[in-house]
């Protein structure tokens, strides 16, 4: 009996353990001190948000995700950090504040909550994640729902896709959202195909040694030059204020048409041309023309994400959550430095060529790639000690943290909510400015976090970010009438 008692335990241990899943890297490093980071997404509805129903409708898609319905076990060191599967009671997850519907300011206090909850404590006995139903009426939005994600449950483009496998299209509330896949150029001739393809293979090479190599040096070298914006250590520096703002989608295609470029270039060349004037102002260099010239040799870099993950099909998402089958998932991205142009430029769309310039270099070359295996090798053949510090090492060179992050082009609904559009940022990575930008069908939402210490008004810099984009979109107009008056 005792032999059999002995068996019948150790029966049980194993199908307790069964689930038990190894943390990657990647997701502990978003975990330890210094990087316990967390995705911030806002939804805004075009209705009043109903709790119940989105609790019901977590109950059939979300929880029967493995990482949404496990626990983050770290305290068993740094080695052996484990997700446990666990039950999940949704309703422990969701919460409804009691909010004044007659509040004076409410974007002001959406910006308030969502600050002020990236700073609350997180019960880590629960799988890391809660969601915030706001039932309040905003400039953009009747109701509200702001979720915060650890960010060792994945990343941006993860969690996007999550999200469109959870929601249905709204002219047709059975179907899935599609996504828009990128065009494939078409070869008609094989020997131009093979000359082309060898250039390819050629100058992939050759930007790859040139960037990696440029990689190296500024690891090694010192932080960015002083400005207003690098006045803070940056082991103090912590993103408290979030704040985001909606844009019209065909103002950036407007600049895209009439430049012959990307919507990515538009936004990015418009983040680096209102940076450049928030800076001017700081120095007041734009009525002191030594102070100028100093701004414009101003080394500045930031860091932008690169999703290394083949796109996944929300298909397959959708039905892991429905057979609660198994899918690759996690954190699968990679980064490269950045130069950011902060000189005040005459022609508004130098900020876009130059944009486009150095991130087509980037595209080609296998920087992402190296960054990416940089941080694996460092953790398996150093540790999470020398990861953490390669990590800070990595964001104390830089500035700011871009990102953009391709949404729907089509009107969706969540769990029987009209979306409006989706915000996203993060918190908890040591940087005195975090841009990320989303698309929403015609929408583009801008999202900054900052340091108040470093960028006290942050408000200021988001409209001369906005501002520059309408430079730029009544530029491209004049080129237009000239060109059809010719």
């Amino acid at each position: 009996k005792p032999k059999r008692k002995l068996k019948k335990d150790m029966a049980m241990e194993k199908q307790a353990t069964a689930g038990e899943v190894p943390v990657s890297p990647f997701s502990r490093l978003f975990s330890l001190p210094g990087f316990d980071c967390f995705n911030i997404v806002t939804i805004g509805f075009k209705n009043e948000a109903n709790p119940p129903d989105i609790i019901e409708g977590l109950k059939n898609t979300l929880i029967n995700h493995p990482r949404f319905s496990s626990i983050l076990e770290t305290g068993l060191g740094e080695d052996k950090a484990k997700w446990i599967p666990t039950k999940v009671k949704v309703e422990d997850h969701v919460i409804v504040p009691d909010i004044d519907p007659t509040i004076e300011n409410p974007d002001q206090f959406l910006e308030d909550y969502t600050s002020n909850m990236v700073f609350s404590p997180i019960d880590m006995s629960k799988p890391l994640w809660e969601i915030h139903v706001l039932k309040m009426k905003t400039s953009d939005a009747e109701s509200l729902v702001v979720a915060r994600f650890h960010h060792s449950l994945g990343d941006g483009m993860s969690l996007m896709s999550l999200l469109l496998s959870c929601s249905r299209k709204i002219s047709d509330p059975e179907a899935l959202p599609t996504l828009v896949s990128p065009k494939k150029s078409k070869v008609t001739k094989v020997c131009w195909s093979l000359v082309a393809c060898f250039w390819l293979i050629v100058r992939r090479v050759f930007h790859t040694f040139v960037e990696v190599f440029k990689f190296l040096i500024i690891l090694c070298s010192a932080r960015d030059s002083a400005t207003p914006l690098m006045e803070k250590s940056s082991a103090t520096l912590n993103t408290n204020k979030f704040i985001h703002r909606v844009i019209s989608l065909d103002d950036v295609k407007v600049v895209k048409n009439a430049m012959d470029m990307t919507v990515n270039d538009v936004t990015t060349g418009m983040v680096q041309a209102g940076l450049s004037r928030y800076l001017s102002q700081k120095y007041d260099s734009e009525t002191n023309p030594k102070l100028r010239k100093s701004l414009e040799n101003t080394c500045l870099r930031g860091v932008v994400f690169f999703n290394l993950r083949a796109n996944k099909k929300i298909e397959d998402l959708a039905t892991m959550m429905v057979k609660r089958s198994t899918s690759r998932w996690g954190n699968a991205i990679g980064y490269v430095m950045f130069p950011l142009s902060i000189s005040t430029e005459n022609d508004i769309f130098e900020y876009v060529r130059r944009a486009k310039t150095i991130m087509d270099r980037k595209k080609l070359s296998l920087e992402p790639l190296f960054s990416y295996v940089l941080l694996k090798l460092t953790v398996e053949v150093f540790g999470f000690k020398a990861l953490r510090t390669l990590a800070m090492r990595i964001f104390g060179r830089s500035t700011i943290i871009m990102s953009n992050v391709v949404g729907p082009s089509e009107e969706i609904s969540l769990f029987n909510n009209h979306i409006s559009y989706v915000a996203a940022s993060i918190s908890g990575i040591p940087q005195a400015l975090i841009v990320h930008i989303t698309s929403y069908v015609n929408k583009v939402i801008i999202n900054l976090g900052v340091d108040l210490d470093v960028i006290p008004d942050p408000h200021h810099l988001c409209d001369l970010i906005i501002e520059a984009l309408h430079m730029m979109k009544s530029k491209a107009e004049e080129r237009s009438s000239a060109d059809l008056d010719v």
